[in-house]
């Protein structure tokens, strides 16, 4: 399956989808990360998408972030609302990434335009959302190559000629 998604299909296709569906694994990469705000499922009531990815922890669902820069002080708020990701949220800063995906379980992915903020794949009003696109595939000849650049940045395989040591982490961390 190969889907050409936009703008509000990426919201209610991976976001209210494709991270749901996550059993083991779920990874994540943008270059930005804002406080974003998500319906939740059969309610009309919005949380925040820190609180979606600490129910996934809760069923055992391990999660990698990679982010270009440390997001504001909103997200550090509602960061703090969840102990669980405090300890479990593994994350890696660098300032390199400029990708954008999200990988369920090694076998289903988005990837394209939109960051990890409100206006990119949270549930901004149409008339206040950016204009993105993206596909969203189960084809591991897809899947496969994304699953691979993303563990290369991961693990730092790039780091030593980067240039740019000096502005990120030193490694996986935990948030």
């Amino acid at each position: 399956m190969n889907q050409f998604i936009t703008n509000r299909e990426i919201y209610s296709k991976v976001i209210c989808g494709l991270v749901p569906q996550a059993r083991r694994r779920l990874w994540i990469a943008t270059a930005d990360i804002k406080d974003m705000y998500v319906e939740i499922p059969g309610k009309c009531e919005m949380m925040p998408f820190l609180g979606v990815l600490d129910l996934l922890l809760g069923r055992g669902v391990a999660i990698r972030l990679i982010h270009a820069k440390e997001p504001g002080p909103n997200f550090r708020q509602d960061f703090d609302r969840y102990p669980r990701l405090w300890t479990q949220l593994e994350r890696v800063l660098c300032p390199r990434v400029h990708f954008k995906c999200i990988i369920a379980d090694g076998t289903k992915a988005y990837f394209g335009s939109a960051n990890l903020t409100g206006a990119g794949l949270g549930t901004k009003s149409d008339s206040r959302r950016n204009f993105e696109n993206g596909l969203l595939t189960d084809e591991q000849s897809l899947v496969e190559p994304l699953c691979d650049q993303f563990d290369a940045i991961w693990r730092g395989a790039c780091c030593g000629k980067c240039g740019r040591k000096q502005f990120c982490g030193d490694g996986p961390v935990n948030a």
